[in-house]
């Protein structure tokens, strides 16, 4: 056979989160592809989390949508945008262009956002047009605007390095953010003195790095930053002549600020009076101070003033723009960013430019040159639904996000787009939880085919490159949406050759009547061709006419985008939002975990990301857990007024007593009952219009079903009515978690039932009705077909063995009869619990590393490669080395 060699490398940038990783994409002379970080890229400098690591291993054609379908049947793309075309038109024609509307996402590119912006605001002529950004930083967008007069970013990722305190506000940066995590790890490695402040109610894995955690009470940021305000006018902290200089509205921000006594922030924040003494000391005594802020801020009902009392800190110190300083917005999507600069929200038009400006939409309509102009706000995303599902939106368009699972009120949203007269969905898949209720189907490109820019949280615009030709019949979403545009009868605006034409543009406007009355300028780059922009690399905007490629930060010396030029500070009145209730009385927050990502389209598609973390969980705190009478890996039924969801139980004491938190991950697609986005209100922020989905009012209750399963199988299972059940793909085949509602179930009947065939092959079991465990195990010769295990507790077994034996031979009927009994033996060891997917190293392998003299998580990393790669497992194995210790010295 011909060794493969290497024949093409494609630098590009990660499609994950707001980090913007550059990445080197290798593509062998076999068709392989390998991956790497691109160590010249300013966002990571070659450093890559465990899901960029695995990219190469998501680019399967499995479930693909590949050709444009309407009603259910393969269609051409003529008729398919043609229909869109006429749907559109004929229901504007009808109910007037605020009747249609687009949902798209920080999936996309910034020339797909660009021409979906331009078509809906200046030629349909409405501003119903937002995205799934809205879900995650709109809080951010709208604190920024009241402070700044824009959305700007102030600072760099370099600050975050720089710091000598960095506050990290509901911010989970070890497995949302983890390369910057990286970066700041190996920062205060170098410089131990640096000091690391966690600010969230659970203890993440983030903690770990922290020299504080302040526990704090969700939704209590307001009045901590509020009290920090009012401490530092107490004494000689504040910076006057940067706040008399630069800024306008501190003495009424101050006033709100000092109406709270410490013991009231302290009964507002469940923290101490000690603990609150002490951060406000850290900083008042540390001049580079650096404010890291996500989720845990925006996803809230007060997220805008959480993020306005943030900035009025680093105003009133002066300590903003400068190198080490400065409060930093880190977005959740590869492109939310972008989206904000083509002003793919509903409250925004393109360029930074204000939707409510009159000036504004006159340079907006004269550049496009277009018949109109949206005058007002469009509907935000949780309103934009409300209104489909009231009959109001009437034709809807939704581009690279799955909203049946992402918004609140999910069950709500999904009854609303099932009800909708005219569904449109472009996505890479064929089978979502969104795409299987569209009227027409528009294949897309994905990542690997996508070809355009993307915008990452230190405004660095990256390239992001095809190295793939598209399969079938997809296409770009920005074509997607000009040859619509052209069928409505906007032709001369909408004939873009290519993504790079339709970038020269949004360069081009950007820089228009601009005379630095707006931040984002990238003027620089209008007169590109297309073969500089195919070699375009990473920059910082803003890039204006004339200046070349260099880093950036705002505000150091004032010079604000508010119409006196000076920062503005916001007052922020506190108000003390109390969920739960007799009824009511756990408090949910949802989120993020280290391997998965959004609705799992993409990452479900490598086994080795389903390792660590295979089915969805709810992390509880043992005296709840006691009360409940739940043990750990006991099924949980967690419901409110609006949904219900079972998971799994995961006993820890990293979560505060009274609070549970459940993944955002997990879909119809991949788990009987998982959605948890089923359980969040439609609750917003009144500015930003973001959804609260961090403090969440539920009750919770032990789920126990008749029988307990496990199964691994070479074949997909097929579940149906299981009361739970959760599939997850392995190396070699699926492994699943199940219920039964019998507890005398025939194996031979499971799996028919389950695998979709007769249990024709050599089986071996065994059971005891003691237990009532029941195990069996089919076999093609040496081959294992598939194990199922039932009990009438849940299963116990090393999930990773069970899985890994689908790749083994066994010979003989004892290696068969150790599958049967889920026992290792020498050639098949058992690694454990997978802590390491980028290695495949399990808890069993750093526990016998640790008891063979490693006793740091450097040498255990030197001896079994776990915690070398990515990073973001180090305070798992850490705790196992704690683990250990303290057993060791029992």
């Amino acid at each position: 056979m011909a060794q493969a060699f290497l024949r093409k490398t494609t630098p590009t940038t990660c499609p994950y989160c707001g980090v913007g990783c550059g990445v080197l994409v290798h593509e062998a002379s076999d068709g392989s592809v390998s991956i790497e970080g691109d160590p010249n890229h300013p966002a990571n400098y070659g450093r890559l989390c465990s899901k960029g690591s695995a990219l190469g291993e998501t680019m399967s054609l499995d479930d693909r949508l590949l050709y444009p379908e309407v009603d259910g049947k393969r269609a051409e793309w003529n008729d398919a945008l043609d229909l869109v075309a006429d749907k559109f038109s004929q229901t504007i024609k009808e109910y007037g262009p605020d009747s249609v509307a687009f949902y798209v996402s920080g999936q996309i590119l910034t020339e797909d956002y660009y021409v979906a912006n331009k078509l809906m605001k200046g030629y349909i002529g409405s501003a119903n047009i937002d995205t799934n950004s809205r879900l995650c930083m709109a809080s951010s967008v709208a604190g920024h605007r009241k402070a700044f007069g824009t959305d700007t970013v102030p600072g760099t990722y370099e600050d975050l390095e720089e710091a000598d305190l960095l506050i990290l506000v509901g911010s989970n940066l070890a497995w949302c953010h983890p390369v910057i995590y990286q970066r700041v790890a190996a920062a205060k490695e170098k410089r131990p003195n640096m000091k690391v402040v966690l600010v969230d109610p659970r203890r993440t894995m983030t903690a770990d790095l922290a020299d504080v955690h302040l526990a704090i009470k969700p939704d209590g940021d307001s009045a901590l930053f509020n009290g920090l305000l009012a401490h530092l006018s107490k004494g000689d902290f504040l910076d006057t002549d940067y706040i008399n200089n630069y800024t306008n509205g501190f003495d009424a921000a101050l006033d709100a600020a000092s109406m709270l006594s410490l013991d009231d922030i302290s009964k507002l924040t469940d923290l101490s009076e000690a603990e609150l003494v002490d951060f406000y000391k850290s900083f008042e005594e540390t001049e580079k101070v650096v404010t890291v802020y996500s989720q845990g801020v925006n996803q809230s009902s007060c997220g805008t003033d959480k993020v306005s009392s943030i900035i009025n800190c680093h105003l009133a110190t002066g300590r903003i723009g400068r190198a080490g300083m400065g409060p930093f917005s880190v977005t959740g999507q590869p492109n939310a960013m972008g989206g904000r600069e083509v002003g793919g929200l509903a409250n925004m038009l393109a360029a930074h430019m204000n939707i409510e400006n009159e000036v504004h939409r006159d340079i907006v309509q004269r550049f496009w040159n277009s018949p109109t102009i949206s005058d007002k706000q469009g509907l935000k995303a949780v309103d934009l639904f409300q209104a489909v599902a009231d009959g109001k939106v009437k034709a809807l368009w939704i581009m690279a996000t799955n909203p049946v699972d992402s918004l609140p009120d999910a069950d709500g949203v999904q009854d609303a787009i099932r009800n909708c007269p005219f569904v449109v969905v472009s996505d890479v898949l064929e089978t979502t939880d969104t795409v299987r209720h569209a009227h027409v189907k528009l294949p897309a490109t994905a990542w690997g085919e996508k070809d355009g820019t993307v915008t990452n949280s230190e405004r660095r615009i990256s390239r992001q490159k095809a190295f793939l030709e598209a399969p079938g019949d997809a296409k770009a979403d920005w074509w997607h949406l000009a040859e619509v545009g052209k069928r409505m009868g906007f032709e001369e605006a909408f004939d873009y050759r290519d993504g790079a034409a339709v970038f020269r543009e949004f360069a081009a406007m950007s820089d228009y009547e601009n005379d630095d009355t707006r931040d984002f300028n990238i003027g620089a780059l209008a007169d590109m061709d297309t073969k500089d922009y195919e070699v375009m690399s990473p920059f910082q905007w803003p890039l204006k006419p004339g200046e070349t490629h260099h880093e950036t930060r705002f505000f150091a010396e004032g010079d604000f985008y508010t119409p006196d030029r000076k920062g503005k500070f916001i007052p922020v009145e506190i108000k003390d939002r109390q969920v739960v209730s007799d009824d009511l009385p756990y408090v949910l927050n949802t989120g993020r975990i280290r391997d998965q990502w959004h609705t799992m389209t993409r990452t479900a598609k490598t086994a080795r990301l389903s390792s660590h973390l295979a089915e969805p969980y709810c992390e509880i705190h043992p005296e709840d857990a006691s009360a409940l009478h739940l043990k750990d890996a006991d099924l949980i039924r967690i419901s409110n007024d609006y949904g219900k969801i079972v998971v799994r139980a995961l006993v820890t004491d990293r979560q505060k007593k009274g609070h549970l938190f459940v993944p955002m991950h997990w879909t119809d697609q991949y788990a009987s009952k998982a959605r948890v986005d089923t359980l969040i209100p439609p609750l917003t922020d009144p500015f930003s219009g973001q959804p609260a989905s961090k403090n969440v009012a539920v009750k919770a209750e032990v789920f126990a079903p008749k029988t307990y399963g496990f199964l691994v199988s070479r074949g997909k299972p097929k579940f149906t009515k299981e009361p739970y059940w959760a599939i997850a793909q392995c190396p070699g085949g699926w492994r699943a978690e199940f219920a039964l509602n019998e507890d005398s179930a025939d194996l031979n009947e499971v799996f028919w039932k389950l695998l979709g065939r007769d249990a024709d092959f050599l089986a071996q079991s065994m059971s005891d009705q003691r237990t009532g465990n029941r195990r069996s195990a089919w076999f093609d010769g040496d081959t294992l077909e598939a194990a199922i295990y039932l009990s009438r507790r849940p299963v116990s077994a090393s999930r990773s063995l069970l899985a890994s034996w689908l790749e083994k031979d066994h010979v003989g009927s004892s290696a068969r009869q150790k599958v049967v009994a889920g026992i290792a033996s020498q050639d098949m060891p058992d690694k454990g619990a997978i802590i390491c997917s980028c290695h495949n190293v399990g808890a069993y392998e750093i526990a016998d590393a640790y008891y063979a003299g490693n006793h740091s998580v450097q040498l255990i990393g030197e001896c079994t490669l776990a915690g070398t790669n990515c990073g973001s497992c180090r305070a798992e194995i850490q705790a196992i080395i704690d683990s250990a210790y303290a057993e060791a010295a029992e």
